[in-house]
Formats: structure tokens, C-alpha cells, sequence
């Protein structure tokens, strides 16, 4: 990294999967948008559908996400029949209901519902909301559990993209975040879902762990590149052991220091990039004729809730706890807990909890924000013409004079030098900003 953007690295700003962000999201809006937005959706125009499944067998120390451990297989089915539930009372509440032309289990760990509920879940989903016939079905998966025959049921439910949660195959970051997942464990899961014709695979990767090094991160992506996954997602670490009560056993002693976090991410990319894969966007990597890079090439990539995207529909609806839902007038959050979410369907209600209306200024920052995030640059004339934008100006006065942004005209440019912290750049678009807390992420 260049050493005047290392200077910038630390501070602390959101991932700008959406925006506003979800931290900026309140109890203002609540079921009464969601079911007004819902019933104004347009038939003629798919849509994206996310199912959130909030458990997994154990939890690793790192995990940031919404997800518990489930001990007993009656709480998954209970949640299971919610999620169902849900599913049929938002059908109900459109008017003209539309195709579904992307569908992606998160979690958690999708597959705990085993194939027997998996397949419950989509006979319900299609019983009231018809699926393209391209639709890409996308599903997140642990590795230590993808037998053969879990291969072979989720290619007969057409899924046709995976994603493995690999984060790092050394014995000894794996042992530093309860994650003992060997290559091999991964090598066979990829080999079985290939072997049942689910050949798209995604691979995450994680730097910033304990006891993470240049020379173990370096093994890490020359070991994963050579299962030519057709995307890899690199994520720094977020520790925040104020939030995320698992994170307090780490032992904050072995996590690496700011630079050694930089290293990683540019020995990473260094490796990946060798292999022949393209960067995309700050953390993403794809083969060159996958359609995440086309689509960075070609000036079309979007980022959502699920990170960067070749997804271009305008809504997405977010099922299941915690799930986020994104319409043209704005977000909707469900409720987080599980117990609480389970009690408000089982009510015949609407789960959700809050949100965030887009207007106005919000939608154009939202634009702004997403093209820097995407291509690098933005031509602020094309997205709000005749707005004054001399205060964000005047905020990127620094890194414009240290060569990170450039300013021609109306275009605005993150330079090569400035691209890992591009979301500080970002930042300076976001009307909701709070610098230096430390409920986001550092910047790399």
C-alpha cells in the first residue's frame, strides 16, 4: 500500500453494502412501510430473494454474522415453518406478484435444514412466487459439511452456485478461531459439488485473523487459487468483541497490527492476480470470463447486502430473521431475534423491526456512493446535475492532496494509490457519517 493511503487505513467507516448503512436505520420505519412497499411492487419487473437461516452446529470465535448454535433439530424446524410462514404472508400482501430471478440461502448455515427442509422451504416459495427459468440459485455452505449426498439433493433443487466459507487452511489460525476445517475437507467438498454439476463456487477468505502471517496468507491463497474457484471474497476481519460476544475469546494478543493487516491484503491479491484472477471491486476476485468481472469491465457491477454484485434488479426481498429488504423507496430490517421474529409470523404479522426511507439527497449520495465503491470514479455532473458538492469537496481536500482522489471537472477518480480506502472516499458522501466509531470496520 502506498504510504501516504496507510496513513488513512485505520479509521474506522462503514462497508457500504447499502446506504444509508444499516446502522443508520430506525424504528420510524417500520410494518406499515414494509407492507405498503410490498403491495406496490411491480409485477413486470423480477426480483432477487433472499432466505436468511440463522444457525449453525457450532459457532467460530471470528463469526460476525446474525446466527446461533442450534443443539436441538426441533428449534430448525421451528424457525424452518416460520420462514415458510413468512413467505406466504408476504406473497399476500402483493398485489401483482413477481418472478424471482436470483435466489440466495445466507446464514448461519443454510443447510442445517438438511434436504428434506430445504426442499420444503422452495416448494413453498414456489407456490406463490414463480421462478425464472434462468434463475440463479445461489446457497452458502460449510465445508465440513457437504457430504456427497447433500451435493447431489441441492444440484436436484437446481442449485447452480456455492459458496464456501474457507477463511484460512493453516492448523494454527484455524485452532486460534474454533474453526479445524483441513484443505482436504475443502478440496472434497468442491470435488463433490462439481461432481453433481454445481460447478460456479465461490471461496471466502478472511486476513487479520490471530496468528495469521505474511507467509501463511501467502500459502492460503496459492492453495485456494489452485481449486480455481470462479470468485474469491477477501474480507479483513472485523473484531469487535463489543458486539459479538463469540469474538471475546479470541485472544486479542495474536490478532495482527494495522500493517500486518496491509500486507495481507496485498499478498493476497498479489497471489490471486498471479493466478490470473481479476480484482474486483476492494475485496472480490473472479476469473476473467465470470460474470462478476464482466460486469466490473463493463461499468455494470452493483454492491448489496450479499457485497459486490452482477445482480441488477432493483428489489430484493429479505426473508427470514434479521434479513434486509431493499425497494425503490427504501429498506426494511426484520427482527433479529429468533425467538421474537418466530412470535410476530406466528402472529400473522409482519417481522419487521426497522428501516430507512430513500429520498432525495439520500438516493443520489446512494449513487455516488455505490459508483465509487464500484468503478473507482463517479461523474457527479451525470448523477446530480447543477448539486454543489463542495463541502464532500472540500472533506477529500486532504487526499486529493496526497494524490489519492483526483478531481477533473465533474469526474472524481480514486487513484491506484487510493483504492483500498476507497471507502473513506465514500465516507465523505455519507450524510449520516460518524468518524472513528467503532461499530464499522477499519478501512482495510
Amino acid at each position: 500500500m502506498n504510504p501516504i493511503a496507510r496513513r488513512y487505513a485505520g479509521r474506522n467507516v462503514p462497508r457500504y453494502t447499502s446506504y444509508p448503512t444499516a446502522a443508520d436505520f430506525s424504528t420510524a420505519v417500520g410494518p406499515s412501510d414494509h407492507e405498503t412497499w410490498l403491495a406496490t411492487l411491480d409485477g413486470r419487473q423480477s426480483i432477487s430473494v433472499y432466505l436468511h437461516v440463522p444457525y449453525c452446529r457450532e459457532i467460530c470465535l471470528y463469526c460476525g454474522c446474525n446466527t446461533k448454535m442450534a443443539v436441538r433439530d426441533q428449534v430448525v424446524s421451528s424457525y424452518r415453518r416460520s420462514l415458510e410462514a413468512e413467505i406466504g404472508l408476504v406473497a399476500n400482501l402483493i398485489e401483482d406478484v413477481p418472478d424471482i430471478a436470483r435466489l440466495h440461502w445466507g446464514g448461519g448455515t443454510p443447510s442445517i435444514l438438511g434436504l428434506d427442509g430445504l426442499t420444503s422451504v422452495l416448494s413453498v416459495l414456489g407456490r406463490h412466487f414463480p421462478l425464472d427459468s434462468a434463475c440463479e440459485h445461489a446457497i452458502e455452505l460449510d465445508p465440513r459439511y457437504v457430504t456427497a449426498e447433500l451435493a447431489d439433493g441441492l444440484a436436484a433443487l437446481r442449485v447452480t452456485r456455492a459458496s464456501l466459507g474457507v477463511q484460512d487452511v493453516n492448523p494454527l489460525v484455524q485452532a486460534a478461531i474454533g474453526r479445524i476445517q483441513p484443505l482436504s475437507t475443502v478440496e472434497l467438498a468442491a470435488r463433490r459439488l462439481r461432481a453433481a454439476g454445481i460447478e460456479n463456487l465461490n471461496f471466502d477468505l478472511i486476513y487479520g485473523l490471530p496468528r495469521q502471517t505474511r507467509e501463511s496468507v501467502r500459502e492460503t491463497s496459492a492453495l485456494v487459487g489452485a481449486m480455481e474457484p470462479d470468485r474469491i471474497a477477501c474480507f479483513g476481519y472485523a473484531h469487535l468483541p463489543q458486539m459479538k460476544a463469540n469474538q471475546r475469546r479470541i485472544d486479542e494478543a495474536m490478532l495482527p497490527s494495522l500493517d500486518e493487516r496491509i500486507e495481507q491484503a496485498e499478498l493476497i491479491s498479489e497471489e490471486l492476480v498471479r493466478r490470473g484472477y481479476v480484482r474486483v471491486g476492494i475485496d472480490h476476485f473472479a476469473k476473467p470470463n465470470d460474470g462478476l468481472a464482466l460486469a466490473a469491465a463493463s461499468g455494470k457491477l452493483h454492491r448489496n447486502f450479499q457485497g459486490y454484485t452482477e445482480d441488477d434488479e432493483k428489489v430484493l426481498l429479505g426473508l427470514g430473521a434479521s434479513s434486509i429488504s431493499t425497494f425503490t423507496q427504501g429498506f426494511v430490517q426484520n427482527i433479529s431475534d429468533v425467538p421474537r421474529y418466530i412470535r410476530a409470523i406466528e402472529a400473522g404479522t409482519l417481522a419487521t423491526a426497522r428501516g430507512c426511507r430513500i429520498e432525495g439527497e439520500d438516493r443520489r449520495q446512494g449513487l455516488i456512493i455505490e459508483r465509487l465503491m464500484c468503478d473507482f470514479a463517479v461523474d457527479l455532473a451525470a448523477i446530480a446535475p447543477g448539486v454543489d458538492f463542495a463541502g464532500e469537496l472540500s472533506t477529500l481536500a486532504p487526499m486529493i492532496s496526497d494524490g489519492l482522489v483526483e478531481i477533473n471537472g465533474t469526474k472524481l477518480l480514486v487513484t491506484q494509490a487510493g483504492r483500498p480506502v476507497v471507502r473513506i472516499v465514500a465516507a465523505a458522501f455519507d450524510r449520516y457519517r460518524r468518524p472513528q466509531s467503532a461499530q464499522f470496520s477499519r478501512a482495510v
